[in-house]
């Protein structure tokens, strides 16, 4: 599991190390692992470290200081190493002196030769867009670029770029993940450990491993019932595929039963027959959790299923035109007692909360799902999944391919399937949103028998594999 951290909490665990140990080691600790990373990187680039050329952009902070030691340490193993300072006069003076006696050249600009340049301009107390002449040194660069502890001009907390930044291949942090690693675009991201003393963090991710602790094995006594039962409420005339596309995913997450009421029983049946499916909610049987919402409609019959879901004791997720209704009738959820989970997108997010997320989706989130006492999904390339009062976990997808027509429909079909299983709300929303982002992943690189953009459907066909590969 990831545990991502303030700027405060990294610089409170850093201040008892900075008291115990030298001046300037805790710097140096940090840079020699910052060297150790980009001569991997110039290995792969160009087959060494001897003879290339790196060049650091330093500003006044520490990561100027950390560049700096870092191109020293470089140039020992035998690199030509160029430093532009963008305030000379501020510039971390052991550390600049250091480069120099190692034989580093300051420089105006970035030279032309260069294989790859550190940005060391700002670090986490950093903030807002790069400065003029920094955007200026930055302008024209080819070379790739590895940015020390965050891409300057992205902001720390949100992952926001609102102006000029760097574009980093990788980004080198040290001591602790912080949330622009999940939110921003850091490219590859490579934590450094030196050695701080760091809490549990209430922002998370879940990694393979924890998923797979989490996702329900049918035990030796286990049966279909026991294995949960999941309820499906979707689809409609218009929108009959949402249904196929929802039960088919509950059924693939390893439901033991899925149940459907609706108007698209002929449909599902024919793509899922070990779906039990009834036309209406009275005939649909018991279940150990309900899935209402994608392409259910918005009119009477779709707020009756809502309303039916809701008033049960049973965990709910929301989905779709059950957040529609939803936003129009709040109160139906404000600290309902049994589980219950939203999925919306920024647009359904706006509805139900009255804006739009902005730039911090993680605050935006935590305010929703506090204020209504329910777990709130947000979806998105980063997905931010809150409870009240509780952790945020991420999912950062890290590619786009879920981006398609139908996508939440199976997502919501996996944490229904997981909620039907026993999972609480918060854990079924993260493993789900992890599964999901690996199926699409999966769709992407697997054409299948002939080539085919990636599609929901082609998604929910790769949620077993993506399952199987935890």
């Amino acid at each position: 599991m990831r545990h991502y951290y303030t700027a405060d909490q990294i610089r409170a665990a850093e201040a008892p190390l900075l008291a115990s140990l030298p001046d300037g080691a805790l710097m140096r600790r940090a840079a020699h692992g910052l060297a150790t990373s980009i001569a991997r990187e110039l290995t792969l680039l160009t087959g060494g470290v001897s003879g290339r050329w790196v060049c650091a952009v330093v500003g006044s902070g520490d990561n100027g200081g950390d560049a700096l030691w870092a191109a020293t340490f470089l140039r020992r193993r035998g690199a030509a190493a160029s430093a532009v300072l963008l305030n000379p006069e501020r510039t971390h003076a052991q550390a600049l002196a250091a480069f120099r006696k190692a034989g580093g050249r300051v420089v105006e600009s970035i030279p032309a030769a260069t294989d790859l340049v550190i940005d060391g301009v700002v670090g986490i107390s950093g903030s807002g867009p790069l400065r003029p002449n920094a955007a200026e040194v930055f302008e024209g660069v080819t070379a790739p670029v590895v940015a020390v502890d965050i891409p300057s001009g992205i902001d720390v907390h949100t992952g926001v770029a609102d102006g000029p930044h760097v574009h980093a291949a990788s980004t080198v942090t040290f001591g602790g993940l912080k949330p622009v690693h999940a939110l921003g675009d850091c490219g590859r991201v490579e934590l450094v450990d030196i050695g701080l003393d760091l809490p549990r963090s209430d922002v998370l991710e879940l990694e393979a491993a924890d998923v797979a602790a989490l996702w329900p094995v049918p035990g030796p006594k286990d049966d279909k019932y026991t294995q949960g039962v999941t309820g499906v409420l979707a689809g409609s005339a218009t929108y009959p595929g949402a249904a196929v596309l929802c039960t088919g995913a509950a059924v693939a997450a390893t439901s033991g039963m899925v149940r459907y009421a609706g108007s698209a029983t002929q449909q599902v049946i024919s793509h899922w027959p070990e779906v039990v499916a009834a036309p209406t909610i009275s005939a649909a049987g018991r279940v150990q959790a309900w899935v209402v919402g994608p392409g259910l409609g918005t009119d009477e019959t779709g707020a009756a299923a809502l309303w039916f879901a809701l008033e049960t004791d049973l965990p709910v997720i929301v989905d779709a035109d059950g957040l529609t209704i939803l936003a129009a009738h709040p109160d139906l959820v404000v600290n309902r007692a049994a589980p219950t989970v939203l999925t919306p997108h920024a647009g359904e997010f706006e509805r139900l909360a009255g804006s739009p997320p902005g730039d911090d989706r993680i605050g935006a989130t935590r305010k929703l799902a506090d204020r209504l006492g329910v777990t709130v999904l947000l979806k998105g390339n980063v997905t931010v999944i809150a409870e009240p009062g509780g952790p945020v976990h991420l999912n950062p997808a890290r590619q786009s391919w879920a981006a398609t027509a139908g996508s939440g429909d199976v997502l919501s079909g996996i944490v229904g399937a997981l909620l039907a299983a026993g999972l609480a709300p918060p854990q079924a929303a993260a493993a789900a949103a992890y599964v999901h982002a690996r199926a699409a992943n999966l769709s992407a690189v697997d054409p299948g028998p002939r080539p085919a953009p990636t599609s929901a459907s082609r998604i929910l066909a790769h949620v077993r594999a993506a399952i199987a590969s935890l």
